[in-house]
């Protein structure tokens, strides 16, 4: 790692970042800022693709490999230059201000904030599972209109999901406002029940919760490996699904941002990006393996049973909750919806 001097010391003595984060709370960042609704669904669409369990579990392997190389490589940077701004600092430095400052204003007008808005919505949506009033009706009083784009009908207006995502949006921004300290208490507690929630859901999956007709669906010699062209599937079905794993381990780089914030960053930032990406890369592939232990691999789209529609055809592509009804019976659907509405607020704050 770099030997460069730390310059968050000087800036916090004279009245810049507080270096409140330790290297706990950096690593609850990047792996709150990962864990989100992604690892409960996207195993779906990327059965689909494969069409087998090994290249399942190979799409997540490789999205891991990938990430954790990824995670080395901003360790570096961010030992270089340990400042607020996270890839904006990174950008500015080795392409020049134009980079940096293209790339910051898409950041805050685009990438970022519809990320937010994004992660909000779906908490909304989540909380109807378990608040039916909390419904996607648009209020009668609120002005309201459709716009029809190629991507299908959007209903413009206020609904009670809507609602929900934005006092969501509010809450979060009144906590970071009022510190660190505050922040990433929040950050932390959140991180630490929901990884213990997807950790809980494994141990279920490959113990009390296996059932012998997936396991001899997915695991006997021929199943495992599948019916497939290895030519055409690592050719273009292999990298379509990647778009899936890499999407739900994505969000590592955030605690750059606060790199400002978080004490002895050049030893910290590092290890917390290393043992964030990794922690939660070894989660995703434990809780496929859970997933191939509850249901089969292969389903019919119009099966009637958990069981009949397998992974591949899971109601919504709710993968998790599907495991989690099997069993749970049918408050397992609550049960993923509570674990999935934890991990919307951590991933966006």
């Amino acid at each position: 790692m770099s030997s460069m001097p730390d310059t968050g010391d000087a800036q916090a003595s004279s009245g810049g970042f507080v270096k409140a984060l330790s290297l706990t709370d950096a690593t609850m960042l990047v792996a709150g800022s990962m864990i989100g609704s992604g690892i409960f669904i996207v195993s779906a669409d990327i059965s689909r693709t494969v069409g087998s369990p090994l290249w399942l579990m190979l799409a997540w392997l490789a999205a891991g490999v990938i990430t954790v190389l990824g995670a080395l490589a901003y360790g570096e940077l961010a030992a270089m230059y340990p400042r607020a701004g996270g890839q904006y600092v990174f950008l500015r430095e080795s392409m020049g201000p134009l980079m940096g400052f293209l790339y910051g204003w898409t950041l805050f007008i685009v990438i970022q904030t519809g990320t937010i808005a994004a992660v909000a919505v779906a908490f909304g949506r989540f909380l109807g599972v378990l608040w039916p009033a909390i419904t996607p009706d648009r209020f009668g009083w609120f002005p309201q209109f459709d716009v029809t784009t190629p991507g299908g009908l959007i209903e413009v207006g206020l609904t009670p999901q809507r609602l929900i995502a934005l006092i969501t949006v509010w809450i979060l921004t009144w906590i970071n406002l009022r510190g660190v300290k505050e922040g990433k208490f929040v950050q932390t507690t959140l991180t630490i029940i929901k990884t213990g929630a997807l950790a809980l859901l494994i141990l279920l999956g490959i113990t009390i919760g296996r059932h012998a007709d997936a396991i001899a669906a997915n695991f006997s010699a021929g199943n495992f490996v599948g019916n497939v062209d290895v030519t055409s599937v690592f050719l273009i079905g292999f990298g379509a699904s990647l778009v899936g794993s890499l999407f739900s381990s994505d969000a590592w780089n955030n605690v750059t941002f606060a790199a400002a914030e978080v004490k002895n960053p050049q030893r910290n930032l590092p290890l917390a990006l290393l043992m964030g990406t990794g922690l939660v890369s070894l989660l995703y592939i434990l809780a496929n393996i859970a997933y191939l232990n509850v249901l089969p691999l292969e389903g019919t789209k119009d099966a009637a049973t958990l069981l009949g529609r397998g992974i591949q055809y899971a109601t919504q592509d709710r993968v998790g909750s599907a495991a989690a009804e099997m069993i749970f019976g049918p408050i397992g659907g609550s049960i993923m919806a509570a674990a999935i509405l934890i991990s919307q607020p951590s991933a966006s704050s």
